[in-house]
Order: C-alpha cells, then sequence, then structure tokens
C-alpha cells in the first residue's frame, strides 16, 4: 500500500494525490462520454523528485479502471507512463 492517496475532486476535474497533508501532484481531467482525458499533471515545486507524479498515475489509472471508464492521455507524462507500463495499455480510449 503506498504512502501517499489520490482522490479525484470532481468540482475541480482533477485527480489530487495528497502528501504531507497538502496536494503534493494532480492530473487535471475532463470526461467525455466513458473516457477521462487527462490534460495535464502538475506536482508541486517543493515536492519534486519523490516520484509524486508517477504514483498519481498509477492510482488515477486504478480508479479509472475500477469505474470502468476509459483513459485518453492528452498529458504527456501520461501517455509516457502508459507506455511504459502496458498493464494499463487496455485502458487507452481507441475512439
Amino acid at each position: 500500500m503506498s504512502e501517499f492517496q489520490v482522490r479525484d475532486n470532481p468540482t475541480a476535474r482533477r485527480f489530487e494525490l495528497l502528501a504531507d497533508g497538502e496536494v503534493g501532484a494532480l492530473a487535471v481531467y475532463h470526461i467525455r462520454g466513458e473516457a477521462v482525458i487527462i490534460l495535464h499533471t502538475e506536482t508541486a515545486p517543493a515536492m519534486q523528485g519523490r516520484g509524486l507524479a508517477s504514483e498519481l498515475a498509477r492510482q488515477t489509472l486504478d480508479q479509472i479502471r475500477e469505474r470502468g471508464q476509459k483513459v485518453v492521455p492528452s498529458c504527456p507524462f501520461f501517455a509516457k507512463y502508459i507506455g511504459e507500463h502496458p498493464e494499463y495499455a487496455d485502458l487507452v480510449s481507441k475512439g
């Protein structure tokens, strides 16, 4: 189990990774049908270099899978992460 928790904040349309009691990384998204379009990933400058963005991607993709949704990795970081972790390739929307 990870020491970090990722939560969906649908009001702000972003997944947030909590680290040290604050948002350490986030992924902004848009929903289109059954697809979650990941638009942008950001890590707080003071928390860079701790692997937060990768943990954010992993937990976000796991949540998308659990919901039965697909993902459109418009964000270059998420696209690269999925390319390096083929276990998530089936989540990529073909449409």
